[in-house]
Parts: structure tokens; C-alpha cells; sequence
């Protein structure tokens, strides 16, 4: 259990599910919720067995009122930005759902407020609590397969209104505006972080992006699938995101001059190495408290995590950041775009 005193900022992003059940189940203290939509607050005070007492319109009365440790913000990833201008005078940190923002503008505005302020502000992805992700790193960074030369990931499934998203969280994943962009934005962050991650923080020379819009009618207004191209100079990047695959896929596969690694899923893993062994295996789970955002936040914020070289920090989501905008850059120019 995390002993944090926990401030959720906005209920319209569907993980905020799996928070919701943790505090159901005990494991997490949520002191405050802060969101104007009545009808919203209703459906999960039902689901949840939430007091009244939690519920706050405006987030800024929540945080001043309910003085949480940290806020987590469910909100659209284009009001993170508005998480962040409340909390960070106040020295609340913030850890929102990924990515770190709409635009290279917001973010760029969110980390000046974060050293500022002294805050930290991190950013969760579903994909760094995969055991076999870890695995893959682990081995990778001992240098087992050599240097990485090339890593692939996907990102993908038949699209969030075939999967069965919220009309809530629809209406605004599905907005240029409030998400910065469709498949780019939702899927190919998880790529660039998981890259950046395996690179140790280098940044990138350059971006190539390729978008395609196959489903007009159901996303008239963002881009459903999309190709991105990252060079480093020593290694190559493929991040391949959509909405319109015939079935969910997350998985990494990793290149190196001696070996290979595919992280199938979550737990299974394909190691090759120089052509003589081949194997499957099932990843061991992550130990506690390493294994859940809440209880690395918990250790971030008590200083014995530094939380900067790694897949949730600020600092690799700038970079984060800094590659999707020049993917839209590269699909709105149609070129190669230098960082």
C-alpha cells in the first residue's frame, strides 16, 4: 500500500479505472478529485463507492483545500499544462498519463514550471511496469547482444471506438486540439520513450514520419496510423502506431550485432544470439515497489529514486516530446526533419 495522499486532477481519461480500484481496494489514499463534470463524477462514485467529501469542481480548490502529496492528472493531454501551472506554485508534484503534453510548446512551458518550482513531474506509460521490457533493457545495457542497432516497436489496435472507449475519453482522444493528434500522439509516444530509454537519453538526429488517415469516417479530424522513422548515429528506430489493426499489439523488438530480443508482450521474451540459440522465455515480474507508478512516485518524491534518467522523467519526455513534434513537422512537410 502507498502511503501518499493522492489528488487526482480530471476523470476522463479511462485509466483513471485502474486507480479508482486501487483506492477501492485500499492500496492507494485519494484525498481529492477535481472534476466539473457532474454526470462523469457520478458513473464512478457509483462503480468506486466514492465519498462526496473527495469532490471538488475546480482543482485549485482541491489542492488548497485537500493539500494532496502529488496530483495525477486523467485529464486531456492538452490541459496537463493547466495541472501543472496550478500545482507547481504550490510545490505539488505531478505525474500525468503520457504523453507529457499536446505540444512541444506546452511541454517546454510544464518543465519551466517544474524547475521553477521544484517539483517533479513525471509522466506514466502502461508499458514501463511490462516485466519483459525491463528484461530486455536489462540485457541490452550489458551489452549481451552487442550494440543496439536497430529497435522496432508496435503500438496498436483496431482503434478506441472498436475497442470500446468511454464516450468521455472519445471525445477528446479523437481531438487534434485536446490530444495534439490521433494515432501519433496516443500510440507513438510509447515508442519514442521506449527508444530514448534504450538509448540512454540520447537524442535523436533526425525524424521521418508517414501518416495515413484510412478511417474518415469514424476519425474525420486525426490520423490513424502512422510510421515514424528515428535516426541516431549509431542505431536505427521504426515506430509503427494505429488505430486500424485487426488486433491489439504492444511489443519491442531490439537489434543488436550479436543478438536479438523480441518482447512479445508484457511477459514473454524471444532471444537470438549470434544465430545459435534461440528461446522463449517468461520474464520474472518486477519486484516491489518497482512494479506500479504510484509506489516509484511514492520513491521519487521521498528522494530515494531520482526519477531522472528514466522512462516516466522529465527529461526523457522533452525528448519524448521533441520527436513527435518533429514527426508532425515531417508528415505536415513531407521530409526528413533534423533536431
Amino acid at each position: 500500500m502507498s502511503t501518499l495522499r493522492l489528488g487526482i486532477a480530471g476523470m476522463s481519461h479511462d485509466h483513471v479505472n485502474g486507480i479508482l480500484s486501487d483506492y477501492q481496494q485500499g492500496k492507494v489514499i485519494i484525498v481529492g478529485i477535481a472534476e466539473a463534470d457532474k454526470q462523469l463524477r457520478a458513473k464512478y462514485q457509483e462503480r468506486y463507492k466514492l465519498p462526496d467529501s473527495i469532490f471538488f469542481d475546480d482543482l485549485k480548490k482541491m489542492v488548497t483545500t485537500k493539500k494532496p502529496d502529488a496530483v495525477l492528472g486523467y485529464n486531456p493531454v492538452a490541459k496537463h499544462i493547466d495541472v501543472v501551472e496550478i500545482c507547481a506554485p504550490l510545490g505539488i508534484s505531478v505525474m500525468v498519463e503520457k504523453p507529457l503534453a499536446a505540444t512541444l510548446a506546452q511541454a517546454k512551458r510544464m518543465e519551466f514550471l517544474a524547475l521553477k518550482y521544484y517539483i517533479k513531474l513525471l509522466t506514466n506509460y502502461e508499458t514501463t511496469w511490462y516485466p519483459s521490457y525491463q528484461h530486455v533493457y536489462n540485457v541490452a545495457s550489458k551489452d549481451s547482444i552487442g550494440r543496439i542497432r536497430k529497435m522496432v516497436v508496435h503500438d496498436g489496435h483496431q482503434g478506441p471506438k472498436e475497442i470500446g472507449c468511454s464516450p468521455e475519453f472519445l471525445s477528446w482522444l479523437t481531438d487534434p486540439e485536446l490530444n495534439g493528434g490521433g494515432a501519433l500522439i496516443d500510440f507513438g509516444c510509447y515508442g519514442a520513450n521506449l527508444m530514448t530509454w534504450l538509448m540512454e537519453g540520447q537524442k535523436p538526429i533526425a525524424v521521418t514520419a508517414v501518416a495515413r488517415h484510412f478511417k474518415l469516417n469514424v476519425y474525420p479530424k486525426v490520423e490513424d496510423d502512422v510510421n515514424i522513422l528515428i535516426e541516431y548515429p549509431t542505431a536505427t528506430g521504426l515506430v509503427e502506431a494505429s488505430w486500424n489493426w485487426p488486433f491489439s499489439i504492444k511489443d519491442l523488438e531490439v537489434f543488436g550485432d550479436k543478438g536479438y530480443m523480441h518482447a512479445l508482450d508484457k511477459n514473454n521474451i524471444v532471444t537470438r544470439v549470434n544465430d545459435t540459440s534461440t528461446s522463449a522465455s517468461n520474464s520474472t515480474a518486477l519486484e516491489a515497489p518497482l512494479d506500479n507508478p504510484v509506489t516509484y512516485l511514492q520513491l521519487v518524491l521521498k528522494n530515494r529514486l531520482l526519477g531522472i534518467n528514466d522512462r516516466s522523467s522529465l527529461k526523457y519526455n522533452m525528448i519524448v516530446m521533441q520527436i513527435l513534434d518533429a514527426a508532425k513537422r515531417s508528415i505536415a512537410e513531407g521530409k526528413r526533419i533534423v533536431l
